[in-house]
């Protein structure tokens, strides 16, 4: 039996400014090396281009914007798993999945399934919809972002920030739930996923960008990220 893994996938390391080819490169190099021993999800986040279309919205005195802010993050990750699936080779899924089950029904036949956030709630990202996921398909849950894993401050403000290389799923609920969440919150989870997290005991992981690190985790060897226990 193959083991399957939820990747959640930041739109930062998707297109930090630009399409960011090297890194898929890497990514897919790595992904594709390990499908004889893995089945993969990935849940693609919107990152900066998300959050370009939601301040479009800010200063805007409209009904329900939040709810409209929410809806255009949501089709932009669904934008960014359309382009994996092409850039993995042609549309890899024969369309982009909006429910858990048909995510699902695809891993049966695929070895790598993309997504991006699938029907709309409140208060979450696509983080929250990579751990809802590891808890249907009752499997560990991967967080690659744009930081080795998780720091008691932004790491990319403060030179000083400790690296914390594992966490109580409780600790970390309270971390993220001190950050209020807004559409295109960037931090490293959501506080929702963070609540799933703890209350299924999902085994989860924050990891970097650095691929040789991610493969040295899918092998077993030593790897620097993050473990929220």
């Amino acid at each position: 039996m193959k083991k399957t893994l939820v990747l959640s996938l930041g739109g930062s390391l998707l297109v930090p400014g630009k399409v960011d080819v090297k890194f898929l490169h890497e990514f897919r190099s790595v992904l594709l090396k390990h499908t004889r021993r893995y089945k993969f999800v990935v849940v693609c986040g919107g990152g900066s281009t998300a959050r370009t279309y939601i301040a479009g919205l800010a200063d805007q005195k409209i009904s329900k914007k939040v709810y409209l802010q929410s809806l255009l993050g949501i089709s932009v990750t669904r934008l960014n798993a359309r382009f994996m699936t092409y850039f993995f080779g042609g549309d890899a899924n024969k369309g982009i999945p909006h429910e858990m089950k048909e995510v699902k029904d695809m891993l049966a036949k695929h070895a790598v399934v993309f997504c991006g956030a699938l029907r709309y709630a409140a208060d979450q990202t696509s983080d929250s919809t990579a751990a809802k996921l590891a808890r249907f398909l009752d499997c560990d849950f991967v967080n690659l972002t744009n930081v080795d894993g998780l720091y008691d401050k932004n790491p990319k403000q403060f030179r000083s920030a400790r690296f914390i290389p594992y966490i109580d799923s409780k600790d970390f609920l309270r971390r993220a739930l001190q950050i209020e969440f807004h559409p295109g919150q960037h931090f490293v989870l959501d506080g929702t996923a963070a609540k799933i997290i703890h209350a299924e005991s999902i085994r989860t992981f924050i990891l970097g960008s650095n691929m040789h690190n991610f493969n040295n985790f899918l092998e077993g060897r030593h790897y620097v990220g993050t473990v929220i226990g």
